[in-house]
């Protein structure tokens, strides 16, 4: 894959995954706007958490950090790709359907195990209830994954990247229907996820068909192929875990404080938006084609693709996170205070939001270092600092709690975020010069930081001059536009001015990319 069709490839998915977050942005508009933050939504929260818990540790995370590269490899030396993506399908739904089974058995443990503030009060019933309906969505959308990863590898992104649009479009139209029928909103929430990871499934099953790779559960068989995927994905789910217990911690102290588990939600959501963009764009496109430069011996090539997927991404990232630190307030205010959130909502989740911007970096940089690692079959390394990370935030979470109280989760993340960053790049030197970013993106990475600080001045002034305009209602969406505007516009001024960036770059490989 040619750099410039690595980064209309990170284009591609990043529009799709534009879509995703931007519709996703409109589902959490819609859910605090008819539930609101209290105990109905933080119970749909840590329901909805689970499969997602799961998901990321099976599926996004350890399997598909095992099996693109090996189906990449594979896929380069016309060595049965198929073949072995279709023992991977099986063994992946036989584990998933056990793991099903099992959950819907013992839900109460779950819930216990992950929201045990919510044990006592009318929440641990809900969730329980919810959590029944919502878990097997884990096994549709895990296979989902796979047959992603599939395509991603065969440098088809389009599909793969569009799937997630199904989940939010199927969402809000289930709340708009049930608000408008007098319906009960939570009840037709939570059937629709699983009917939405049909059709996620659907897509992209179809799509691989048509690419010509026809995969089809077979009775799961124990080979050396899947031995050896298996060895390399056990470090690589542990590292998931890890993660994942990060979230749970985060989600634990959230717990025993009210609205707070709601509240941090929505903020995450928010500075998803960016994140998916950016950071999960930039991963889908990387790590195969590292996979496929690392086998052809191609470190030349490999470096380059390196250098401009970071120098991509931060120059994407940086200016979303001074944005989310400069005017977190106008922005939650805008899009989710209506109905059943007030004002105090909204400033917790904006707080919130400021916290995750700062670490917003952090999130992306780990998409871009990780296939550094994963490409090489390398999982053990990013468990260990997994490891360290979790330890960071445990502690800052727990010890802050008392001291600052809900928003100890937000700042532990954040934290956490920058030191597997730290780690990722002291552990990324013995890899070789291949993994060290060139002299170019030396040269613009510091131009993107004073743009975006440019850019942030900008949103300031123009937050004290617009305030009156937030405040009236029939206005604040326009003003929030006019906001977003100028600060795109500043930016992208500033940028090409000092030379961060050059605009004509991303029209060409938007071109190709739509190509």
């Amino acid at each position: 894959m040619k750099p410039i069709r690595l980064i209309s490839g990170v284009l591609t998915v990043g529009f799709w995954t534009l879509m995703s977050r931007v519709l996703g942005v409109l589902r959490e508009v819609m859910i605090l706007a008819f539930i609101g933050p209290g105990p109905v939504m933080d119970a749909f929260v840590a329901a909805f958490r689970l499969p997602n818990m799961f998901r990321r540790f099976f599926a996004e995370g350890a399997f598909n950090a095992s099996f693109v590269p090996m189906f990449s490899k594979r896929l380069e030396a016309d060595d049965n790709a198929t073949g072995f993506a279709t023992q991977a399908l099986s063994g992946l739904a036989f584990v998933l359907l056990i793991l099903s089974a099992l959950a819907m058995v013992f839900m109460p443990g779950l819930v216990w195990l992950t929201a045990g503030g919510f044990v006592g009060d009318p929440r641990f019933a809900l969730t329980v209830d919810y959590g029944r309906i919502i878990f097997p969505y884990i096994l549709l959308i895990s296979l989902t994954a796979l047959f992603s990863g599939v395509l991603n590898a065969t440098g088809r992104f389009a599909a793969a990247a569009a799937a997630p649009v199904f989940l939010n479009i199927f969402v809000c139209l289930s709340i708009a229907w049930a608000a408008y029928t007098g319906g009960e909103v939570i009840q037709w929430l939570v059937w629709t996820i699983p009917v939405a990871g049909f059709a996620q499934l659907a897509l992209v099953w179809v799509a691989a068909d048509r690419a010509g790779i026809r995969l089809r559960p077979s009775r799961p068989r124990w080979t050396p192929e899947m031995k050896r995927l298996v060895v390399v994905a056990i470090p690589a789910a542990l590292a998931g875990g890890v993660m994942q217990i990060n979230l749970l911690v985060g989600q634990q102290v959230a717990s025993h404080f009210e609205n707070a588990v709601g509240w941090l939600y929505a903020a995450d959501r928010l500075y998803q938006l960016p994140l998916g963009v950016v950071g999960i764009a930039v991963g889908i496109v990387l790590l195969p084609d590292l996979s496929r430069r690392l086998t052809a011996q191609d470190d030349r090539g490999a470096k380059h693709a390196f250098s401009r997927a970071g120098e991509l991404s931060l120059a994407l990232t940086i200016p979303a996170a001074v944005a989310l630190v400069v005017i977190p307030l106008p922005v939650v205010t805008v899009l989710f205070e209506r109905g059943a959130t007030g004002p105090d909502d909204s400033a917790a989740i904006a707080a919130a939001v400021a916290v995750y911007g700062l670490g917003l970096p952090a999130f992306v940089l780990q998409k871009v270092l990780q296939p550094l690692f994963f490409a090489r079959e390398d999982t053990k390394s990013p468990f260990r600092f997994a490891v360290w990370a979790m330890l960071v935030n445990a502690a800052v979470a727990i010890g802050l709690a008392p001291v600052l109280g809900w928003i100890a989760p937000a700042i532990a993340t954040t934290l956490a975020g920058w030191v597997m960053v730290w780690m990722l790049g002291r552990g990324g030197r013995k890899l070789g010069d291949v993994a060290r970013f060139d002299d170019q993106f030396r040269r613009r990475i510091w131009r993107v930081c004073l743009a975006s600080a440019g850019m942030g001045g900008v949103l300031w002034a123009s937050t004290v001059v617009l305030g009156p305009f937030f405040a009236t209602a029939g206005l604040r969406f326009i003003a929030l536009a006019v906001l977003i505007a100028l600060g795109a516009g500043s930016y992208a001024l500033f940028g090409q001015l000092i030379g961060a960036f050059s605009l004509r770059e991303f029209r060409e490989a938007f071109r190709r990319g739509r190509a």
